[in-house]
């Protein structure tokens, strides 16, 4: 009758009741016990023995039939003897009353002296009635002869019969003592089938509320002897004592209460399923137990309290890792559970304890410990919290308790966290920390955007430190292809490939890369020529294949993409003019990557250049074929590109003085030409030339890939020993800047085929040049480094310039489609469309030049009422 830490118990089979031994004393109607007993039968005395009927449960009974028979030696007269026996039977719901009339016919008189006679039932199959089966024959005894069939004739009692006298009285006793050996843990004196049928007789006699009254008196004075015991408990939440109380409390109201109410349930159960049933007000023998033992606690607030109190005392212990009884907890808190009083006794008082215990926790250890142990420490107090609640809470805790710890240990503490820990974390590339901290925040409210805020900024710092120091121009691209590369990788293992860190990376590195106006997209052009030239063998096809995606993923960032395409022409220029492209498949890949990303506009310059080079090659298969049918002489083989001067980049030509036998190879070309193409103009690029030359010195013959230039003061050596700076500016017509640096590439660089005088790195006035005849090398073909394909300061210059140049046609170009359409529009209006259709950044200043511009040509006029306001002139 006690409340216990389990659910309730299915209710368990009734008490098996053993089969009962054939009697041969029966009950009357008056509920007495008689004994075998002699009858007088016509004057004669003799013993008669009362039928053997089972009384066990069972409502049926089949009678037997048996056709032996004993008769008395001596022949006596027949005479009809009618004996009237009174049989008792017990069923398991109701006491049945039968009469047995039996009819004899006898033979001689001289039975008197028999020692006994048989009753017979005569067998059969016929109808059931009153449990016992009718036999299919006669209804009557016809036959008088001796030894024939008797009739045995089973009718009801005419009156229910009557418990005894004290019967009630005496069986509650026995039930009473019963349970409270039960609840008091000692032995039953009586058997349980014994009490179960008692139970069972008491409800058939409709004495079953009286006994529901009785049980539920004897439970509440139980109860209250155990809640006045608990009552004086001391509770010393400094001291051990309340281990022990606990302990005790426990296993007094769950063990014992436990076992108890399990037998005092299966004892009574007949109770329980017949008047407490059909009583829908009546709470069940279970039910009852809970509802005592809940009255009784929330009434008693003082031992309410030191339950409750102890039990938290107990978790507080197991949180700062003392070892604890965690069955105990479990037990107490599923008894609270059971006795409905789970939320309003414990839960509030646990959460308002977790959360000033887990308040100050935060606080001390967020400056106590670092960011990766302190996220290490919430992740260890957040599955502590998670096994308790699958422990010894019960589930309708989990939400609130996680939720109370992840807003005192995370959520007081986002952008602290952030602040003090996540710059770290990602410059030391720290994977597995990240992929908490991502974690950890996705459990907070407004967590995941508190970071993705401290994402951005972090990338636009870091990023920024790359872009605007210009003393890490020479590695700015591959600094930033590593850091996009380690930003990936982060956003992939460690932030689950959340889009919006991801947008939000991309947002951040357009910011940060366009900081430095074009620079990065020179950068970036630059950095795509040193991985196309020939000689790049850091990577495999395809390895170069990835690199290239990765630097137009960069590309797509940068504002400046005009820029890009100027530094990017002028050096594939040179490339598929000096044959320095390491593939033509890489070149055109590149290619349609950029027409993949800017449209077809952007490329069409670009793949002009490689259709000159193929028509160029077609043109010199021609020029060969004309030079046989011509017959002309010459040990020169002469190559030559015909470049469409819209497609590749300006060039300054630079007259030179030629040797006369390229001169006169020049001018056959010309008329070969033109005689194909009329109309056209040749102008010949001498900067973009280059040589084979053949020498001999002592070691042997050698090859010298030369450009144009070098090609000149090399030749002059066949008429000469030795030269001054100022002869060879005289002989060759190259410009002083430029024979300086081809006079340096000879003399100054690895493979030196002139001799300085004075010896020093740079070419001065006055110097003097000779061949070096003890020139040695291991190689027959011999490249000799062009300084002039550096890339001057003037040439960026030029390149910028013409961009610009670029950009103002783009600008004015726009304004006046703009106009065109709307005819009229405001100051500010104009600026926003343009804006909005320039793909490059531009100055509000410069923007106002070009309108003004504009209106210098006649392409638009101010509005003679509004200053602020253009009208398109057609």
């Amino acid at each position: 009758m006690f409340p216990t830490g389990l659910s309730s118990p299915n209710p368990p089979p009734p008490p098996t009741q053993e089969a009962r031994p054939a009697a041969t004393d029966v009950k009357n109607d008056s509920g007495n016990i008689t004994s075998p007993k002699k009858r007088k039968i016509n004057g004669s005395e003799r013993e008669d023995t009362s039928d053997t009927i089972s009384s066990s449960p069972p409502k049926t009974l089949n009678s037997s039939s048996s056709s032996s028979s004993s008769s008395s030696s001596s022949p006596c007269s027949p005479t009809s003897l009618h004996i009237q026996k009174k049989l008792r039977f017990e069923d398991s719901v109701d006491f049945i009353g039968l009469d047995v009339k039996m009819a004899e016919e006898g033979a001689a008189a001289s039975c008197s002296n028999n020692k006994s006679k048989a009753v017979f039932l005569p067998g059969g199959v016929g109808h059931h009635a009153n449990g016992l089966t009718k036999p299919a024959g006669s209804g009557t005894f016809s036959n008088s002869k001796p030894g024939a069939a008797k009739k045995l004739v089973i009718k009801n009692f005419k009156e229910k019969p009557k418990l005894p006298e004290n019967y009630t009285q005496e069986t509650w006793q026995k039930l009473k003592e019963a349970v409270e050996a039960i609840q008091n843990s000692t032995s039953i004196k009586y058997n349980l089938e014994e009490l179960y049928q008692a139970v069972e007789n008491l409800c058939s006699h409709k004495i079953s509320a009286k006994l529901y009254k009785q049980l539920r008196a004897v439970c509440e004075d139980h109860i209250k002897a155990q809640i006045d015991q608990f009552r004086e408990y001391p509770l010393q939440l400094s001291s051990i004592s309340i281990t022990i109380y606990l302990i005790l409390y426990g296993l007094v109201l769950i063990m014992q209460s436990y076992c108890s109410k399990i037998m005092i349930r299966s004892i009574f159960l007949f109770l329980d399923r017949t008047y407490v049933l059909q009583n829908s007000m009546l709470p069940s023998i279970w039910d009852m137990g809970l509802e005592l033992f809940r009255f009784y606690i929330i009434s008693d607030l003082k031992v309410q309290s030191k339950t409750i109190d102890g039990i938290l005392l107990l978790i507080e212990r197991e949180r700062n890792g003392e070892a604890i009884d965690r069955s105990l907890l479990r037990s107490l808190l599923s008894m609270l559970s059971d006795l409905q009083i789970y939320q309003d006794s414990f839960e509030q008082r646990f959460l308002e304890e977790t959360n000033r215990l887990y308040a100050a926790e935060g606080q001390r250890l967020m400056q106590q410990r670092e960011v990766p142990e302190y996220l290490h420490h919430v992740n260890k107090r957040l599955e502590e919290e998670a096994d308790r609640v699958i422990t010894y809470l019960d589930q309708s805790t989990q939400k609130p308790l996680i939720a109370t710890v992840e807003k005192q240990l995370l959520g007081e503490h986002l952008t602290a966290t952030l602040q003090k820990g996540l710059t770290h974390l990602l410059d030391e590339n720290r994977i597995q920390d990240l992929s908490l901290l991502y974690q950890l925040f996705s459990r907070v409210r407004g967590g995941v955007q508190v970071l993705l805020q401290h994402w951005i900024e972090y990338i636009k710092a870091f990023g920024s430190t790359i872009v605007i120091n210009p003393e890490k121009d020479k590695t700015m691209v591959q600094e930033l292809l590593d850091f996009k590369d380690k930003v990936d990788h982060v956003i992939d293992i460690c932030f689950m490939k959340n889009e919006k860190f991801v947008n939000a990376m991309k947002e951040a590195f357009e910011t940060f890369i366009n900081k430095r106006p074009n620079k990065p997209a020179e950068l970036i052009a630059k950095h795509v020529d040193s991985k196309l030239r020939a000689g790049n063998k850091e990577a495999t096809d395809e390895e170069l294949e990835k690199m290239l995606d990765k630097i137009m993923i960069i590309f797509r960032f940068i504002y400046g993409k005009d820029v890009f395409e100027a530094f990017y022409k002028k050096d594939l220029a040179k490339r598929l003019l000096v044959g320095k492209s390491a593939s033509v498949d890489a070149e055109k890949s590149m290619l349609s990557k950029l027409k993949h990303e800017c449209g077809a506009a952007f490329t069409s310059k670009l793949e002009g250049m490689f259709k000159d080079m193929e028509l160029s090659k077609d043109i010199m298969v021609q020029f060969k074929q004309y030079m046989q049918c011509q017959n002309i002489p010459g040990n020169i083989e002469l190559t030559v590109n015909i470049l469409t001067m819209g497609y590749w980049p300006t060039y300054v030509p630079m007259e030179v003085h030629l040797p006369p036998e390229m001169v006169r190879l020049q001018e056959i070309f010309k008329t070969f030409y033109l005689g194909k193409h009329s109309g056209r103009k040749l102008q010949w690029q001498s900067t973009l030339g280059h040589c084979v030359l053949k020498a001999e010195y002592k070691e042997g013959k050698k090859e010298l890939q030369v450009s144009l230039f070098q090609t000149l003061v090399l030749l002059m050596f066949n008429e000469g020993e030795e030269f001054t700076l100022e002869e060879i500016k005289l002989a060759t017509g190259i410009e002083d800047s430029e024979l300086r640096r081809t006079l340096q590439s000879l003399a100054c660089g690895k493979a030196r085929v002139l001799t300085k005088i004075p010896k020093s790195k740079d070419v001065e006035d006055g110097d003097k040049f000779s061949c070096n005849d003890d020139f040695k090398h291991k190689l027959f073909r011999i490249k000799i480094n062009q300084i002039q394909m550096k890339e001057t300061v003037e040439e960026q210059a030029s390149t910028t310039e013409r961009v610009f140049q670029d950009r103002q046609y783009q600008i004015d170009a726009a304004i006046v489609r703009i106009m065109k359409m709307r005819k009229t529009l405001s100051h500010n209006l104009l600026m926003s469309e343009v804006y909005n259709q320039l793909k490059f950044p531009v100055k509000p200043a410069d923007l106002k030049k070009r309108i003004e511009s504009l209106i210098d040509r006649d392409y638009m006029e101010r509005d003679k009422e509004n200053p602020n306001q253009y009208n398109y002139v057609a």
